[in-house]
């Protein structure tokens, strides 16, 4: 019944009913199956811009020079989104307004990690900083660069930072390397995601209930990837575990298997005796063509599909988010085996609805 209170105007300010209707106008311009169709149908990088000319993308290439790029194509595709979503976020209010701030968080987690690398393996800083996703920005960003140490990267750039919470109880004197950069960027995500469950639960109904399963998943898969990843490397079994989001169907006694786990038999184990609604074990088997991050996305775009069932809830801003960006991975799909002339391979991209 809270869900039914959405649409009440706060004190000048726009009704989130107004931005949800926005929200769904964007998701009714995803690709459909037909446009998807006449996407792999295209010979070469100008008829695919063509064709997504006549899509809710416009116009959008309309300036880029020949020859095309497919790297091009995905920056311009991921500036529309970007656009999009920061509209949406100068009309919402809170608590909406958080909600969509705890969303660019992820990113910021990303970006930091991304600079972190470039900057240990003397990459160029200018062409690392245009690597970075654009709703991770934040002002001290450019400044990761002079960071040694985690205690510098903290006291020096990130204090004053949306990202200061969840660096509390992430310190240490370590030096930055890949595998420390690594395991501050999954305990910095572990403290978001668990941050973001904590208030996606004070909402109405349905936005908590939709918000709790969504959210799940993201903490199974990241446990999941956490526990491939860490096989063979030095980290032990409680340094594994610590990582691991403290919510979601894996937790806490699946986890506890899972951090023990010396192979991939053994992690498929742990997940069968979760019972878990949304992961299982056959994504591991390794049976079809598709990677297990490919298994994940479709999965994620089930849940991003039934989120957009339900009226009045917040939710359907993160599920458009996501849905949004895979429609961009299967463009650019697209576009590379356009490209490579690998036209056989150009259906295998992840359907969004």
């Amino acid at each position: 019944m809270e869900g039914l209170f959405i649409n009440i105007d706060f004190p000048n300010t726009l009704s989130s009913g107004y931005i949800e209707g926005i929200v769904r106008g964007y998701r009714n311009d995803l690709l459909t199956g037909s446009q998807y169709m006449n996407l792999t149908q295209s010979d070469t990088l100008e008829d695919l811009k063509l064709q997504l000319s006549a899509t809710g993308y416009g116009n959008f290439l309309a300036n880029v020079p020949s020859p095309l790029a497919t790297s091009v194509i995905q920056e311009k595709a991921f500036g529309k989104l970007v656009d999009d979503f920061r509209y949406v976020r100068a009309q919402a209010t809170e608590p909406l307004a958080k909600f969509m701030d705890f969303i660019t968080h992820g990113y910021m987690i990303d970006n930091v990690a991304l600079l972190i690398t470039g900057t240990v393996h003397d990459r160029d800083r200018e062409e690392m900083l245009a690597r970075v996703h654009p709703l991770g920005w934040f002002e001290s960003l450019p400044a990761i660069s002079v960071a040694t140490d985690i205690a510098s990267l903290y006291d020096m750039i990130l204090i004053d930072s949306p990202l200061a919470p969840y660096f509390k109880d992430n310190l240490s004197a370590e030096e930055l390397d890949d595998l420390n950069i690594e395991v501050i960027r999954n305990k910095l995500y572990k403290a978001y995601l668990q941050e973001f469950y904590k208030f996606s639960q004070t909402l109405p109904s349905p936005t908590n209930e939709i918000m709790a399963r969504l959210l799940e998943f993201e903490a199974d898969r990241r446990t999941i990837n956490i526990s491939i990843n860490s096989i063979g490397t030095q980290l032990t079994r409680e340094a594994r575990f610590s990582l691991f989001p403290e919510f979601g169907s894996l937790y806490p006694s699946a986890a506890d298997v899972l951090s023990r786990a010396e192979d991939v038999e053994q992690i498929k184990f742990g997940i069968d005796t979760s019972g878990s609604p949304t992961v299982d074990s056959s994504l591991l088997d390794g049976s079809s063509n598709k990677s297990l991050e490919d298994h994940f996305y479709q999965k994620e775009m089930e849940l991003c599909k039934a989120a957009f069932t339900q009226q009045f809830t917040y939710s359907t801003v993160w599920a458009w988010i996501k849905t949004r960006e895979q429609e961009i991975r299967n463009i650019t799909w697209i576009a590379e085996c356009i490209a490579q002339n690998q036209k056989d391979r150009v259906n295998n991209y992840i359907a969004v609805f």
